[in-house]
């Protein structure tokens, strides 16, 4: 029960700035800064045309896929470092992204760089929160 515990809390607080570096890139290149959340969206709401409506349906997928993936870290990261939560977190982008994404037409449009970058930001969050909340 520990390691739910911990995953939960884990993804929980490496949800909100996986975010960030896709909003930055966005941002920085003008783009739209919720590209990488209406796509989310897009995950629940395929046929969605709506910002508000994607950006709702964005909410529970996001939160979801962390949790979950916290879960998995807990599970997997024995000793969680910042590189293996790195490594993870783009372990993770590979089937969020690679293998799932793909068939969504607005996950697979978005650029690959800074979604990486949120994955990567994802897992370094999640590792130093579970580093945390172990016993050295």
């Amino acid at each position: 029960m520990t390691v739910v515990r911990d995953g939960l809390a884990a993804g929980v607080v490496a949800a909100l700035p996986s975010g960030v570096p896709s909003t930055l890139h966005a941002l920085l290149t003008g783009r739209d800064p919720l590209e990488a959340t209406t796509a989310a969206g897009s995950v629940l709401r395929p046929r969605a045309e709506r910002t508000a409506v994607l950006v709702a349906a964005a909410v529970p997928v996001h939160l979801a896929l962390s949790l979950g993936w916290g879960v998995v870290l807990a599970r997997t990261l024995r000793r969680p470092t910042l590189a293996r939560g790195i490594a993870a977190g783009l372990a993770i982008a590979s089937l969020d992204l690679g293998v799932v994404g793909r068939r969504f037409p607005r996950v697979r449009a978005l650029p690959l760089l800074p979604q990486l970058a949120d994955h990567a930001a994802y897992g370094a969050v999640a590792a130093a929160m579970l580093r945390r909340r172990r016993p050295a």
